[in-house]
């Protein structure tokens, strides 16, 4: 039996994400939660096999929480299934340890089948996303600027690119505006740029702003 955590805010995709896998007889739910502080724990009382975790809940980066199982609960695999293009947020999953990447608009149609190549001990990725990998390895793509980012850099950079203020990012991240303003400046030293209005120019140009 697989055992499975959700852990995503949108009800409608947990409902979702439970008729998908009621469907199947050796893949059981044994919790879910739309709070991204309550899941490194849940999902320890659980006994979960695969956390399928998005990456954009309210209050706490899915990064952060991954990194935290990581830590935590490293025998746990997690499955991301999010809406963020996986050009962006893909690469920086895997190599913080995520065992698969979906987006949610193929979820209908691969969620199952992720799940028990993750449950098997493989990785699961798009063909799409495959071949970007393969492309890095062998060195045929141009990387984009924002990859040499952290990725604390890189949410700050994109809440920043949405028009979020830096007293809001430093509350939404429970970090002080002075550690959000340090972070502003390793992001214009390492893109090059100089204003506010160029990084948005910048996320614009890189369909960041999402």
């Amino acid at each position: 039996m697989i055992n499975i955590f959700i852990a995503d805010d949108h009800t409608l995709i947990r409902e979702g994400i439970k008729k998908l896998l009621a469907q199947e007889i050796d893949i059981k739910l044994v919790g879910e939660t739309s709070n991204p502080f309550e899941v490194v724990d849940q999902i320890v009382k659980s006994k979960c096999d695969i956390l399928i975790l998005d990456l954009s809940m309210p209050g706490k980066s899915g990064l952060d929480v991954l990194k935290e199982i990581k830590i935590i609960a490293p025998h746990v695999k997690v499955l991301i299934m999010t809406m963020l293009p996986e050009d962006q947020f893909a690469k920086r999953t895997l190599k913080a340890g995520a065992s698969g990447y979906i987006t949610k608009d193929r979820a209908g149609d691969e969620l199952i089948t992720a799940i028990r190549r993750v449950a098997d001990g493989r990785k699961y990725v798009s063909q799409s996303l495959a071949e970007l990998l393969v492309d890095d390895l062998d060195g045929t793509s141009q990387k984009p600027l924002h990859e040499i980012l952290s990725d604390r850099e890189f949410q700050i950079l994109k809440m920043m690119a949405k028009g979020i203020s830096q007293t809001a990012i430093a509350d939404e991240l429970s970090i002080s505006i002075s550690t959000v303003n340090t972070y502003r400046g390793r992001i214009f030293e390492k893109l090059n740029l100089h204003s506010n209005a160029e990084l948005i120019h910048f996320a614009f140009q890189n369909n960041l702003n999402e």
